[in-house]
């Protein structure tokens, strides 16, 4: 890794407006923006590593609201604001005047008002996570705008419907360390794949978020899947685009076999066909508890007839020189141990255990960089100020 003084000075160097918008998906990013989160996250995890403080903020809040269970996500938001300096406070909407019908716009403006970050996770709902967001952030602009805030709150995704951007940029933050840096990746193959799970409902966003952003870097991406479990078309037809533009590839087949032949990585992975995720959405909507346990019901017989997709030993031999990178964003399926059939096999996940624990561990400096990018132009001028004081984090 680069040592912090030409990380600052490279990120001095890249071209960004990351001050000036929300991180909602990655591909409204440039690749300039994307690397600066890296390079800024780079920073946060070495000065982490050598007990130096970066406590941005003298105070202030980051409001969390996570309208579905999470462990990794929910603890690496607490870290990142926490590592700036920020106190959490948890929007609990069963405690809170949403449920007697306060609007977007009002909850949004009365959360804000010493707050410096706000993190969402709404993925329960196809067609409305992002939306939401979106509404939330339009609500800050106009309350910056009417004098109502002071300043305005990085706005950032913990996860929607579409794209999982924490999770995806903290995937390829490890994936740049692994190989050696962003350059190394250009050629790579990279193989997104369903794979079996006993549950059902499991959402888009993560393969999505990957094929949506490795095709941005010259990477060869494949995603394959059974026929019916197809993902939201519109990203699947920016994965064809960010691959033709960055130099790379992109291929769908219908076969896992294929798409672990010669890969150098592989990341098995299920999720809920696109479809069901759009009837699912409709039954949460009308309450209707007995559609959902007739959905589910179809859904893992759906699931049970593929259960041949499957992450073995056997399987990972197809991939180059039979030693692909293993990734999953966890928690995994995994057989004989978190349930009788899943995901992957036992002996596979316990032989890059450490490495998916080493992917994780980005996501809080990955949170962390998007926040100082949304909140300071000068980001490597805040950072070199940290660094040049170098205050102990812990004396």
């Amino acid at each position: 890794m680069k040592n912090m003084n030409e990380l600052i000075k490279e990120i001095s160097q890249l071209e960004s407006k990351l001050h000036d918008k929300d991180f909602l998906l990655t591909w409204e990013q440039s690749p300039e923006e994307l690397e600066r989160v890296l390079k800024t996250a780079q920073v946060l995890k070495t000065m982490r590593g050598e007990n130096i403080a970066t406590n941005v903020f003298k105070n202030g809040l980051g409001i969390s609201l996570f309208r579905d269970n999470s462990t990794r996500t929910r603890f690496s938001y607490a870290s990142a604001i926490n590592m700036l300096g920020l106190a959490q406070q948890d929007l609990d909407e069963g405690k809170s005047q949403i449920a007697h019908g306060e609007t977007v716009r009002e909850t949004a403006n009365m959360i804000s008002f010493c707050a410096d970050a706000i993190g969402i996770r709404d993925d329960m709902y196809l067609g409305a996570g992002n939306a939401y967001m979106r509404e939330v952030g339009e609500a800050l602009d106009d309350g910056v705008k009417e004098g109502v805030l002071p300043h305005r709150p990085a706005l950032v995704n913990l996860q929607c419907d579409i794209d999982h951007p924490t999770q995806s940029m903290a995937d390829l933050a490890w994936l740049e360390e692994h190989f050696g840096g962003l350059d190394q990746l250009k050629g790579k193959k990279i193989a997104m794949t369903w794979a079996y799970s006993p549950s059902y409902g499991k959402p888009l966003s993560v393969p999505q978020g990957i094929i949506g952003l490795m095709s941005r870097f010259g990477m060869d991406v494949v995603l394959a899947h059974p026929e019916g479990y197809d993902l939201i078309p519109e990203v699947v037809e920016e994965a064809k685009k960010n691959a033709q533009e960055s130099g790379g590839s992109f291929t769908q087949v219908t076969s896992m076999e294929e798409a672990f032949k010669d890969a150098d990585i592989v990341y098995p992975k299920s999720w809920a066909p696109y479809k069901v995720m759009g009837e699912r959405t409709d039954l949460l909507r009308a309450n209707d508890h007995d559609g959902l346990k007739e959905l589910e019901k179809a859904c893992l017989a759906q699931n049970a007839q593929h259960k041949d997709w499957h992450c073995t030993e056997e399987m990972m031999k197809l991939t180059k020189g039979g030693e692909a990178l293993y990734m999953h964003c966890l928690p995994a399926d995994i057989t004989g141990v978190s349930c009788e059939e899943g995901e992957v096999e036992e002996s596979v996940f316990e032989k890059y255990r450490i490495a998916t624990y080493k992917e994780a561990s980005w996501k809080p400096y990955i949170i962390a960089a998007m926040i100082l990018n949304r909140k300071y132009q000068d980001v490597a001028g805040v950072l070199d100020e940290l660094l040049k004081d170098s205050a102990k984090r812990v004396k």
